[in-house]
């Protein structure tokens, strides 16, 4: 009775995981000018946190899968959150930048297997009919990690400073530990990823059609999402206030959005409801180009981009599981991969068009990258006697 108890709170445990790892990731974003002034340095360069973790992430998720694969899945997910829990309260203690970011690579080499892990084990605890609301699920955490973690960590450093930020996330992985070692059930194991699945994967058209799009999607949004907050403050003058609601409202309509995605694609479909959310995601980008010097046009844009940011990964994971089941294992890890690709090739970009002060263009080259996702997502359409990944 217990273990069947632990087993259904179990998707709980991963999403709340997620909320963690998406907090640790994106905790930069949310207090770039106070750790440039605490830190000493530009703005460009903490934005180089986001960048440089996301190179750190997109090598590791897929070699940590290799590595990995046959470890017992409880211990290899605990594991994680310990050190990113760790790696957090010690970044509240690092004494200067240099150190800062060789704590955040640390951790985030670890931290780099827990999404695609906490996916893949989903598939492993529920029937199949509802492994895709279930993975859904357990990305809500990225939403509320945006919805939730991000204001907080905007209000926390704008008042205590971003030590205080950094020792908030520590504090929530450490809780986040504790309840996946109570609920997630032991002994659970994926199947060996080794250097044949890896073959498979490339020889795949659908899977790496798939793929592109996550990275592109991804680069897209992190060209203006990593400097959303200076973004915001310079172009409409924007204070900590007003830039933590806009995170707020991002965040809050990627809950909305990943909800909806949940309750409608065991339905429609993880192809329509992928379009859905991607067309979405185009429209607020644009929005928000167009509308850029104006905060309200700013934030109507950002509102229907929320809806469609956290859904669109969600169903990008689905459609992978679905397009080839045996190997949801190295899959998930490299649309994560893929992921944290799009998410330094985003910023890296970003940060060049502000430190030039080319603010308006920055909305613009986020909606081309989206619009050549769109694209190559209706090539993947299936065909009607295929399946509907």
């Amino acid at each position: 009775m217990e273990n069947a108890r632990a087993r259904r709170f179990a998707p709980t445990a991963l999403m709340l995981g997620n909320l963690v790892t998406g907090c640790s990731v994106l905790a930069p974003a949310g207090m770039l000018p106070e750790l440039a002034s605490g830190l000493d340095v530009s703005i460009h360069a903490a934005g180089l946190l986001i960048t440089f973790g996301a190179v750190t992430l997109c090598i590791g998720s897929p070699l940590t899968a290799w590595l990995t694969s046959r470890i017992e899945r409880r211990t290899l997910l605990t594991t994680a959150l310990a050190v990113l829990a760790l790696g957090n309260l010690a970044s509240a203690f690092a004494p200067d930048y240099t150190s800062l970011l060789a704590i955040r690579l640390a951790m985030l080499a670890v931290g780099a297997l827990y999404t695609p892990q906490a996916a893949g084990t989903a598939a492993l605890i529920v029937p199949a009919q509802r492994r895709g609301s279930t993975i859904a699920y357990i990305f809500l955490g990225w939403s509320l990690a945006a919805a939730v973690g991000l204001p907080l960590i905007t209000f926390i450093a704008s008042r205590y400073g971003w030590r205080a930020a950094y020792g908030e996330v520590g504090a929530l992985g450490c809780l986040s530990f504790l309840l996946l070692l109570l609920r997630l059930p032991a002994g659970l194991k994926g199947a060996p990823v080794d250097l044949k699945t890896w073959r498979e994967v490339g020889a795949n058209r659908t899977i790496l059609l798939l793929l592109a799009i996550t990275m592109l999607q991804m680069s897209g949004q992190f060209v203006v999402f990593t400097f959303m907050g200076p973004l915001l403050n310079k172009l409409t003058g924007a204070g900590p206030d007003a830039i933590g609601m806009v995170f707020a409202l991002y965040g809050v309509c990627g809950l909305l959005g990943v909800v909806f995605a949940t309750r409608i694609v065991d339905s429609s479909g993880p192809y329509r409801t992928s379009l859905l959310f991607t067309c979405l995601l185009l429209a607020g980008v644009t929005g928000w180009a167009v509308g850029a010097g104006a905060l309200a046009f700013m934030t109507c844009g950002v509102a229907i981009w929320g809806l469609g940011f956290a859904s669109t990964n969600s169903m990008q994971q689905v459609r992978l599981v679905a397009a080839a089941p045996p190997l949801a294992s190295a899959t998930v890890a490299l649309n994560t991969s893929v992921l944290y690709i799009g998410q330094a090739v985003g910023s890296a970009i970003g940060g060049l068009l502000f430190a030039r002060e080319l603010l308006h263009t920055l909305g613009f080259v986020a909606a081309a990258f989206i619009a050549v996702a769109l694209i190559l997502l209706i090539l993947t359409r299936p065909r009607p006697a295929a399946s509907t990944a």
